[in-house]
């Protein structure tokens, strides 16, 4: 997953840059960049974040950048924002994207007698490939639809130039871009929390496929309508998104609630407390708590100081051992009790075993686990959430294929949490990770609770129901 922002502004805008990026860095750990123009003289930075965060790694970079308008990303792939020059003229470019056929338009534009000078992850930069498909078109719009004809998975960006902002969202709207506004100022962004505090408010949601530029002198201008159809990703809300960001107008701590009231008020177990795995499990809890009237109490505490979302290693095992790390249980409010845990999916169950296991060792008598989702079913083809996640290495997948004597062609069953062969298979997940009870939410929970129609949602890693280019 990656983050981005913008500022157009009519004093120097790399104060609002430097935090309103900042503020995405739950979305990344890998590379961060910005750019500014000053005029038009371009400013560009890029930095390494695996081993430090964003601000102590910008810090020394803000006296250069000079200008009112630029460009911010954090991201979990590729280096950027890229500098291009072309018959467009100078601009920037930063996405957020997950490009399925990248080897296929990387041949296509080879053949083309266009050139990649960014291997700095041993191969194409998915960024400067977009940017040559900007390249392309006789103008930015055309360029855009250019990206928006030949990827295949998703893609939304900003294009800074000299004069503003180009915010191109997704096609199918699977990522978000909403728009800030501060008097004659404004602010475009991944996620609507990281202006707040700048003193922006949001005044647009930018649509599926539509294109917008953002300047001081034309304020926001439309330059492609938005499709009709949309799908973005659900994930935002249950797991990925700041507790006090919107999607759509939707709150992403509210749907948590709400899927956790949703679950609690059907719910039958006898529990002494329900408690969060957290972070994401917080606002989760908080709704099974009033829909199931027990107390809510931090059985699980997180240890914020030094391990933060944002820095975490790339190798899975020292992935594992912090993530044990910074969980800390509290044997004073574990001891003797029946405990409901609450947290937003199993994706290996590797790490939700490892927890469990922690809580009975610190006196915990029953421990029940409650996810937010559905059963991930299908790795993520639109988004790098689980991008190094083959379907293969879902547990519900290897429960499946464990089920069906290695095969996976009755999906759907295994989907609808009406049959027999998802209680099957949540009752084998169960045992894995080593819990009494376990249960799901559905995917009309997950619609319901962000108030969205099914087909505005992208549900596909639990049904593979989506539009789009896979």
């Amino acid at each position: 997953m990656s983050g981005f922002f913008g500022v157009a502004s009519t004093r120097p805008c790399i104060t609002d840059l430097f935090y309103g990026t900042d503020y995405h860095s739950h979305l990344g750990t890998k590379r961060a960049g910005m750019a500014t123009f000053d005029g038009s003289q371009p400013h560009q930075n890029i930095h390494n974040i695996q081993n430090s965060h964003f601000r102590p790694k910008f810090m020394k970079d803000l006296a250069e950048m000079t200008g009112n308008v630029g460009i911010g990303v954090i991201s979990d792939t590729e280096a950027q924002p890229v500098m291009v020059n072309s018959h467009l003229g100078r601009f920037a470019l930063c996405t957020v994207s997950k490009i399925n056929n990248l080897a296929e338009l990387e041949g296509e534009c080879l053949r083309n007698h266009q050139q990649f000078t960014d291997l700095s992850m041993g191969g194409t930069n998915p960024t400067e490939l977009v940017a040559l498909l900007i390249s392309q078109g006789d103008d930015f719009v055309s360029g855009i639809e250019n990206v928006y004809k030949k990827v295949k998975g998703s893609c939304s960006m900003l294009i800074l130039t000299p004069d503003g902002i180009i915010c191109a969202r997704d096609r199918y709207g699977r990522t978000p871009i909403v728009v800030g506004r501060r008097g004659d100022d404004y602010a475009v962004a991944s996620e609507s929390h990281s202006y707040v505090n700048l003193g922006y408010e949001t005044c647009r949601f930018v649509g599926p496929g539509e294109v917008v530029k953002v300047s001081v002198e034309g304020g926001i201008k439309v330059l492609r309508p938005a499709e009709e159809r949309n799908q973005i990703c659900s994930f935002l809300w249950i797991y990925y998104g700041y507790p006090c960001t919107e999607y759509e107008g939707v709150n992403a701590e509210e749907v948590r609630y709400s899927l956790g009231r949703i679950m609690g008020e059907r719910d039958d177990v006898q529990a002494d407390f329900v408690s969060p795995i957290p972070d994401s499990g917080i606002g989760m809890a908080l709704g099974y708590s009033n829909g199931r009237r027990i107390p809510y109490k931090r059985g699980l505490l997180k240890y914020t100081p030094t391990w933060s979302r944002s820095f975490m290693p790339v190798n899975q095992a020292d992935r594992f051992l912090v993530a044990k790390m910074k969980l800390i249980p509290s044997r004073a409010v574990l001891q003797g009790k029946e405990v409901v845990f609450c947290d937003d999916s199993i994706v290996r169950g590797t790490q939700l075993r490892d927890n469990v296991k922690m809580l009975y060792d610190y006196g915990a008598r029953k421990v029940h686990v409650r996810i937010s989702c559905p059963p991930l079913v299908h790795g993520c083809t639109f988004l790098n959430f689980s991008a190094s996640k083959t379907d293969r290495e879902l547990i519900t997948r290897r429960v499946i294929e464990e089920l069906e004597g290695g095969s996976v062609r009755r999906l759907e069953a295994y989907q609808d949490a009406t049959t027999q062969e998802y209680a099957r298979m949540v009752e084998v997940i169960r045992q894995h990770v080593g819990v009494d009870t376990l249960k799901f939410n559905t995917v009309d929970d997950v619609c319901q609770a962000i108030g969205l129609p099914k087909q505005s949602i992208c549900t596909h890693c639990f049904d593979a129901s989506s539009y789009g280019d896979k």
